[in-house]
């Protein structure tokens, strides 16, 4: 799980979270992500250690009705995983939870 060093700021590994700021970086080296990323990230954040189905995904993060059928959030999750995961083949922070949705671990080797 990530760890809470204060203030909106979370940190798991080399990766640090300012949620209020709405700054992601790695060894203090920033990181860009688009909005729906980092709103992507910050709802999995909340939840972490629970597997969010797709459909909420859809529905809290994008505003879709949970009747739409789209890849769009396995395409947001695989370009967070390319800018997050020091090995994006090797998943560890965000997990599929396959026929699901995603889970945040927050932690390297789980």
């Amino acid at each position: 799980m990530p760890i809470r060093t204060g203030h909106g700021v979370h940190q798991f590994g080399a990766i640090r979270v300012d949620l209020r700021r709405a700054e992601v970086t790695r060894d203090d080296k920033p990181l860009y992500l688009s909005a729906r990323e980092f709103q992507l990230l910050r709802y999995l954040m909340e939840r972490a250690g629970n597997t969010v189905p797709r459909v909420e995904l859809l529905r809290s993060v994008w505003g879709y009705d949970s009747g739409t059928l789209t890849r769009t959030v396995d395409m947001h999750v695989a370009s967070l995983r390319d800018k997050l995961e020091e090995n994006p083949r090797h998943r560890v922070l965000i997990v599929t939870a396959p026929g699901v949705g995603y889970k945040f671990t927050g932690s390297r080797g789980l």
